[in-house]
């Protein structure tokens, strides 16, 4: 199983193991199928408890909302630092989010795209300006290779495609089969980038 939000800094604490448990229990079972005494039931504590850390489970679910949505914000910002080229920094974040949704964040990531409409309104708002950060890496290089003539779709329309094909690899991707990470990258590098004119170099 993928690890949870403990890579992020979330590992024994109390308030990690919260979260941990949460994220597991809304992909298995579903967001409006857990209850606050299954979280508790699975850190081995009374439901009440829970209560010091969160207000109610919407609280829960936008806290594993808006971690994974930094965390990987973050990871965005590291695979695109100081690389000026702007076909390397899209391989960069290709490699970064198909890591997200089928590596270390996987299950927070499926609770993330599945039930985050299930907050709010005002979270749901807060939860979108960050993603807001997250999409502008991805608008930034799509929109410099289009200036630099090596992308001839709206880059828009290119980052929709790209997102479908990362999204769904959770569906099938075998880190133990044929094809690893980096070699499914290019596979999708290619199908952004070199049909348009890139070279992939």
């Amino acid at each position: 199983m993928a690890a949870t939000l403990t890579v992020y800094g979330m590992d024994d604490t109390p308030r990690g193991k919260l979260l941990s448990a949460a994220a597991r229990l809304f992909r298995v079972q579903g967001y409006d199928r857990t209850t606050v005494r299954d979280i508790a039931a699975a850190v081995g504590i009374q439901s009440g408890s829970i209560f010091h850390h969160f207000a109610s489970k919407e609280d829960i679910l936008f806290a594993v909302t808006m971690e994974v949505i930094r965390f990987n914000t973050e990871r965005m910002r590291l695979a695109t630092e100081g690389v000026a080229d702007p076909e390397q920094r899209l391989r960069g974040l290709i490699r970064a989010e198909l890591q997200s949704i089928v590596g270390d964040t996987q299950e927070a990531m499926i609770v993330l795209v599945r039930d985050w409409r299930c907050l709010a309104d005002d979270k749901q708002k807060e939860a979108l300006a960050v993603r807001a950060v997250y999409e502008g890496y991805w608008m930034q290089a799509l929109n410099d290779l289009q200036v630099e003539g090596r992308l001839d779709a709206d880059p828009m329309v290119m980052r929709r495609l790209i997102n479908g094909m990362t999204s769904w690899t959770s569906n099938w991707f075998d880190a133990d089969g044929s094809l690893d990470m980096d070699g499914l990258t290019e596979v999708i590098l290619q199908r952004a980038v070199t049909a348009n004119g890139g070279t992939s170099a």
